[in-house]
């Protein structure tokens, strides 16, 4: 006879689209009776396949585990149910997330240092893992080239879960949803996002009276701080409609919409010359398949002593997303490896002229964000509700993990024609004055 009790907790109150956007699955399951042997032995080789991490695991009735490499746990993972433990035996990188968001297993200690841990233990236990293993590897999506329907569909299951939301924990200068720039240690969230614009900016050399077009614009900042600041026109595409209308307004308010067009478009419907190219954080919406495509649209529309610029999270080897993630948070996305990134220039073909990685930074920008997402975690809650709360939790602090343990990038390429014979001479031009505001903005 099965001893589990489903529980279901569903909201009254709240519409199912608006409490639970996530398709979380929120049943509770209670076991009746504590853990037998063949259980305890799994909860040791969960911990012993993942590389001895200094993690204890609390089974539901008290009782601990420890891995076999001994030491003194610095975690514990607390599993509230049996079903909750065979489920991270079938399929660990879905089922964590999933019964982590339903309150089924939870963390003690920090949640961003726990999984930093637990990620570099793993990466290097995947070497010398037997083949009877991989199976602690499964659960991770490939990547699908996103036709311009998928593409919509996936921008709005993230981004449109509401303004109100995201403005909780971004930056208030300009609701910058990418790495920021932390020229210096002590920087603010604002004051480090703003810097991400200035360097970016004087990567691409611009002059005032340049044509600008950028591929995905979040909520308008950059094209704001490039017309702002550089007195440059801009055309930015974006297909998520919350994003679009708000850029609008924001651009109307400081009187630059004379200089933007924020197009409700898809990226592939770009038309026009331009004097630079900017994609800031969507290329891992794009689909390794159709980075060609994007090849296609840098060497047709720059002119031809023009420069583009890509930002985007990628990894040092290919690997698929976290399934959890890609199911429940970034559907379709998919962070190129840097040889996938540079084939990217050779599709075109287009001379690579620099790139950067800024790692640890989007850790930092990470860091900052979930400071502010916790410090508004009650909002959150009457937004959504306790399992969408605690999910975003675990994204943010599983995304921290990812950039501090490295298996995460941050890369920005600069790219010309190949015989444009005009690209900078050094670099210069990045340094002649701090990126920075001084003060931090309002």
């Amino acid at each position: 006879m099965d001893d589990n009790t489903s529980i279901q907790q569903e909201s009254a109150s709240e519409p199912a689209q608006r409490a639970n956007p996530l398709s979380l699955p929120t049943g509770h399951r209670r076991s009746m009776s504590g853990p037998r042997a063949p259980e305890r032995w799994v909860a040791v080789q969960l911990l012993n396949l993942a590389g001895s991490p200094p993690v204890a695991i609390e089974l539901w009735n008290g009782e601990r585990v420890h891995p076999a490499a001994g030491g003194t746990p610095r975690f514990t993972l607390r599993i509230g149910d049996r079903k909750a433990l065979y489920g991270m035996l079938s399929n660990p990188n879905l089922a964590f997330g999933d019964l982590y968001s339903a309150g089924r297993i939870d963390v003690d200690g920090d949640l961003a240092e726990f999984l930093t841990e637990v990620t570099a233990h793993v990466e290097r236990q995947q070497a010398r893992m037997p083949a009877s293993a991989r199976w602690l590897g499964r659960g991770r999506a490939t990547p699908k080239a996103a036709s311009e329907r998928a593409a919509k569909g996936n921008i709005q299951h993230h981004y449109d879960l509401g303004n109100d939301f995201y403005r909780l924990w971004l930056d208030r200068a300009a609701m910058q949803y990418t790495c920021a720039y932390y020229e210096e240690p002590e920087l603010t969230l604002e004051q480090a996002q703003q810097a991400k614009l200035e360097h970016v900016c004087r990567k691409l050399a611009l002059q005032p009276g340049q044509r600008v077009v950028e591929l995905g614009c979040g909520w308008g900042g950059l094209a704001r701080y490039m017309a702002r600041e550089y007195g440059v026109s801009v055309r930015a595409f974006n297909i998520s409609r919350e994003q679009v209308e708000y850029a609008r307004e924001q651009a109307a308010r400081e009187g630059l919409d004379d200089r933007i067009e924020y197009v409700l478009d898809d990226y592939r419907n770009i038309s026009g010359e331009y004097d630079a190219f900017v994609s800031v954080g969507m290329l891992e919406h794009v689909g390794t398949d159709n980075y060609a495509t994007v090849a296609r649209l840098i060497r047709n529309h720059l002119r031809p002593d023009g420069l583009a610029l890509i930002h985007t999270i990628g990894r040092n080897r290919p690997a698929g997303i976290n399934a959890w993630i890609e199911k429940r948070i970034f559907p379709g996305a998919y962070p190129p490896s840097i040889t996938q990134l540079t084939g990217l220039a050779e599709a075109g073909p287009l001379s690579v002229l620099d790139i950067e990685n800024l790692r640890l930074h989007y850790a930092e920008t990470l860091t900052d964000w979930l400071a502010r997402y916790e410090d508004n975690i009650d909002q959150v809650r009457a937004m959504y509700d306790e399992h969408f709360a605690r999910a975003w939790r675990l994204y943010l602090s599983g995304s921290i993990a990812a950039f501090r343990a490295g298996t995460l990038q941050l890369f920005q390429m600069v790219l010309a024609h190949p015989d444009n014979n005009g690209i900078p001479r050094n670099r210069k031009r990045l340094h002649t004055a701090p990126a920075y505001p001084e003060e931090p903005a309002a």
